[in-house]
């Protein structure tokens, strides 16, 4: 059958492809450990996204929380009520969090991902999609957030897609120290605080050097001066404070006691939950 010279292939306009987001640590872990404790029979892992819209339009992904489905090759099944009552939850702690989108493990987008994607596209406008590869292959975990452009055909809505958007996951040091060990498939020990600050202080040293050696290229001519990373290594110098070796001392004592006082509180604790669960599993025994 032939088409109308007025009938075109054509993806429904939207602000949405022009948004990017941002992803804290706390909701990457938090996802790897509901794939981690799921059921036996599920593939992958799926949940709900809080956060917040920056006012550059930045969507700004906070915390998260796994929903349980069932799903096959044609069909999804979504536990609704049990998504409502963990949202319910989470606003009585948080009420400036709300639904910025959802979440699955895998790689990439799967077949099923339309079907959910069209149900938190219900609760809101434009939900951003983020998939975590938590099969971690090649030594590196890809993580994506996606948005759902129309593809209709005249007035007749065909499909979705899913179009890439820029991704930010910006980690301090001791989220990234981390990382790079839920990355480990096999993990000997886990590094105590001592080691994992000595690796930090590792990577600090290297990157001094780092610049230690640009600014004497750049002095000697070996390498053009770039304007934006000379403002950068200005305002960070400055930010330093100006403290005499004595006072720098004190100041790396006084916050190590404080690290090691913290870590003493913690262990008491623990100590007394563990004696507490004893106690408790005793006497339901008796």
């Amino acid at each position: 059958m032939a088409l109308s010279d007025n009938t075109v292939l054509q993806f429904a306009a939207s602000s949405a492809t022009n948004l990017s987001a941002k992803v804290h640590p706390l909701v990457i872990f938090n996802i790897c450990d509901c794939y981690v404790r799921r059921p036996d029979q599920a593939e992958r892992v799926i949940g709900t996204l809080l956060g917040s819209i920056l006012p550059d339009g930045t969507v700004d992904i906070r915390n998260s929380y796994a929903v349980p489905h069932n799903e096959s090759s044609d069909q999804v099944a979504l536990d609704i009520d049990y998504h409502h009552n963990m949202l319910l939850s989470h606003q009585k702690v948080n009420p400036k969090e709300v639904i910025v989108g959802w979440y699955s493990t895998g790689l990439g987008v799967s077949g099923g991902s339309a079907l959910i994607h069209e149900f938190y596209s219900r609760e809101i406008p434009n939900p951003v999609h983020l998939t975590v590869d938590t099969g971690f292959r090649n030594g590196d975990g890809t993580i994506k957030a996606y948005v759902s452009a129309n593809l209709s055909l005249g007035d007749r809505q065909l499909a979705a897609q899913f179009q890439e958007i820029p991704l930010d996951q910006r980690m301090v040091e001791a989220e990234q120290v981390g990382f790079d060990i839920l990355k480990t498939n096999m993990v000997d020990k886990l590094p105590s605080d001592l080691e994992g600050m000595e690796v930090t202080m590792e990577r600090l040293l290297a990157l001094i050097k780092d610049v230690y050696k640009y600014v004497d290229d750049v002095v000697e001519g070996r390498v053009g001066p770039d304007n934006e990373i000379g403002r950068f290594i200005s305002d960070t110098v400055a930010s330093l404070p100006k403290l005499s070796p004595a006072a720098f001392d004190k100041l790396v004592n006084d916050s190590m006691q404080d690290h090691l006082l913290l870590l003493y509180l913690s262990s008491i604790t623990r100590t007394q939950l563990r004696l507490a669960e004893k106690l408790n599993t005793a006497a339901q025994i008796l």
